[in-house]
């Protein structure tokens, strides 16, 4: 089912009887039992100000072509959305709404927040086929729930997103990247928590153990008006002169490294099950060294940590307890999403009750 507008979705779901599998694009290789239902049939730029810094997108609409409409006025998604097909061999498309019911969210996130923190206003149909759109509904003053926050993440479980509205920003005038070859990860850690907290506005830190040239490679990358970049490269450079530093300065090729990145292309076409980790910074060489793995990048300073392990590996039997949780992106057999705990565990299947009160939305998802 491919519905062509709002009311068509509301009445589809409204109808339904059965279990119904939202799909936005389908890069992102979920796979659900139930009546698929795609969004791709409302598609569009609603509203674009580029003077406001603010863009309306029916929720269909590919990724490209709202990322290109942004181009044309020299503006940006800042928070860096992630292509999963290359990862997950998928050929699908990517669509806004399926960004915004991920929270996806690339490696500026370190330093300029999560896609869940430039969005500003959600319409979508819950699970009873009522349209709701924020600030313009009575269950919203009631209750005080923070639509916007609730749907984005929510991974089409709490209702289906027909539009959002998005704050955008200028694109940089310059970008480099100050590269430190041959750390270890602890030292690696380290580094990009010295360069996250020093003035020089660090826009993405990584580290990756084998890089595309086979040795370790980490990753601090400065974006911004031309001089600026220039001075704030070479002041991080300068935080560690007992290694070995470089700085590429050609923009394009920072582009496309940190895209490299951003969409895991370390671990294309290579056998596993691939994991998303979320952990404390200064943690996370202890806890990437439990995991066995065979392939890790190191993203946000060390707070995310993806892993290529065996497939079927245990992941969170094998790390155990620690501050943080565990997504599996790439595999199957295990669940999806770390269990929470049993009192957030009760308020999230109280909401999703709430939402959808027939259990037909993604149905078995999150829990």
């Amino acid at each position: 089912m491919r519905p062509e507008t709002e009311a068509e979705l509301a009445e589809a779901i409204a109808t339904a009887d059965a279990p119904l599998a939202i799909r936005g694009g389908g890069t992102r290789g979920v796979n659900l039992n139930g009546d698929l239902i795609e969004t791709g049939g409302m598609s569009g730029i609603t509203l674009y100000e580029p003077g406001s810094l603010t863009i309306v997108v029916q929720a269909g609409t590919p990724l490209a072509q709202v990322d290109a409409a942004l181009a044309a006025e020299g503006q940006r998604f800042a928070f860096e959305p992630m292509d999963h097909r290359g990862l997950m061999d998928t050929s699908g498309v990517p669509t806004i709404g399926g960004v915004v019911a991920a929270n996806v969210s690339g490696p500026r996130r370190v330093s300029v927040g999560a896609c869940r923190d430039f969005m500003l206003g959600v319409r979508f149909v819950d699970g009873s086929g009522t349209i709701v759109k924020n600030g313009g509904r009575v269950m919203k003053n009631v209750t005080g729930y923070d639509l916007v926050k609730l749907m984005t993440g929510s991974w089409g479980t709490l209702g289906v997103l027909t539009e959002v509205s998005l704050k955008v920003l200028p694109q940089p005038e310059s970008s480099a990247c100050v590269l430190i070859d041959g750390l270890s990860d602890a030292d690696a850690v380290a580094a990009m928590s010295k360069a996250l907290a020093s003035p020089f506005e660090v826009s993405g830190a990584a580290h990756v153990p084998v890089g595309q040239d086979g040795s370790p490679v980490t990753m601090l990358r400065v974006e911004g008006f031309a001089g600026s970049v220039t001075y704030r490269s070479n002041q991080i450079a300068a935080l560690f002169p007992d290694h070995d530093v470089r700085i590429e300065r050609d923009g394009g090729a920072v582009v496309k490294g940190w895209a490299w990145v951003r969409d895991v292309e370390a671990f294309r076409d290579k056998a596993g099950d691939v994991w998303r980790v979320s952990c404390t910074p200064s943690d996370a060489a202890e806890i990437a060294a439990r995991m066995k793995a065979d392939g890790l990048i190191y993203d946000w300073g060390g707070g995310l940590i993806w892993a290529r392990v065996p497939e079927g590996t245990g992941l969170r039997t094998q790390l155990g307890a620690f501050d943080g949780h565990a997504t599996l992106v790439r595999g199957t057999g295990q669940l999806k999403f770390q269990p929470e705990p049993a009192a957030l565990a009760a308020l999230s299947n109280g909401l999703r009750h709430r939402f959808d009160p027939k259990g037909n939305l993604n149905a078995g998802l999150m829990g």
